[in-house]
């Protein structure tokens, strides 16, 4: 039942496409905010995983939240800022809410303080633990990509597709900084990496979105939290693309921080066995 011609009851949710209409214009609301900080002076904090923040993360953040109450109270809500809904802290899948929204402001938000373009804010709908529709939107360069469960990716409104590659030797590969890499991470990146044709590092977010337009083939990395990953999820898959973690399991909020996205489902395998050494 619907009281106000926009809340949800759970029991008749919105379709996708309904869904999908809200991100975009959760993402609408994020542009002008991070326009108004980007290129200008911040005040810029530090919290406790040493990652940098700034209002303009916090702003959006709030918005986005505040949206997504008035229209959908009974979602539950996960964010890089923010407390996230105390049923999200339950051991189990199960007790979980079934659908949930995933925020992040200002992914890459080094760049941002930088002055550097590409940063982007990221949003995802979960249902039951599985992300159905992912929206990653780059406020400075007037760029969206976006997709829903069993609907093609489109970045600008033209459908996107990730290129055929097949084999590392031919892989495009990227990562935002070898420093995430810890551990045995590097050492297996460093050599998986050497065997492709081209290594790149940086782009933050904008790496996983040139990889659903065919500009890059894959995207590895690790050390990331799920606003980072599983906004990408649709989009990636969208595009016709594989992503999972290292292990080849499907992304969800637990877990591990481990992220492949891959052009082809072959080039995906290979990756997999390498990382698996």
């Amino acid at each position: 039942m619907r009281h106000d011609g926009a809340t949800q009851s759970p029991k008749n949710p919105a379709p996708m496409e309904d869904f999908l209409k809200f991100a975009e214009e959760l993402a609408d609301a994020a542009r002008p905010i991070a326009m108004r900080h980007f290129r200008h002076p911040l005040a810029i904090e530090t919290k406790a995983d040493a990652s940098p923040v700034t209002i303009a993360d916090r702003l959006i953040e709030a918005e986005l939240r505040r949206m997504i109450a008035a229209r959908f109270p009974d979602h539950a809500i996960f964010g890089e800022e923010f407390a996230n809904s105390p049923a999200l802290e339950s051991p189990g899948t199960s007790d979980r809410p079934r659908y949930t929204w995933v925020l992040d402001p200002i992914d890459g938000t080094r760049s941002f303080i930088s002055g550097m373009p590409l940063f982007g804010t990221l949003i995802a709908l979960l249902r039951d633990g599985r992300p159905q529709l992912g929206v990653v939107d780059f406020p400075a360069l007037g760029e969206r990509w976006m997709a829903a469960d069993g609907a093609a990716t489109r970045h600008n409104g033209v459908p996107a597709r990730t290129s055929t590659c097949v084999r590392i030797e031919q892989a495009r590969v990227y990562a935002t900084s070898p420093d995430i890499f810890d551990g045995l991470d590097w050492p297996l990146f460093d050599a998986l990496s050497r065997r492709a044709a081209m290594r790149r590092y940086g782009g933050d977010c904008y790496a996983y979105a040139l990889l659903a337009s065919g500009h890059c083939d894959l995207v590895v990395e690790a050390g990331l939290q799920p606003y980072d990953y599983l906004p990408l999820v649709a989009v990636i898959e969208g595009a016709g693309g594989r992503i999972s973690d290292w292990q080849g399991q499907a992304l969800g909020l637990d877990s591990d921080g481990h992220v492949v996205a891959a052009a082809t489902a072959a080039l995906w395998q290979q990756t997999l066995a390498e990382l698996r050494h």
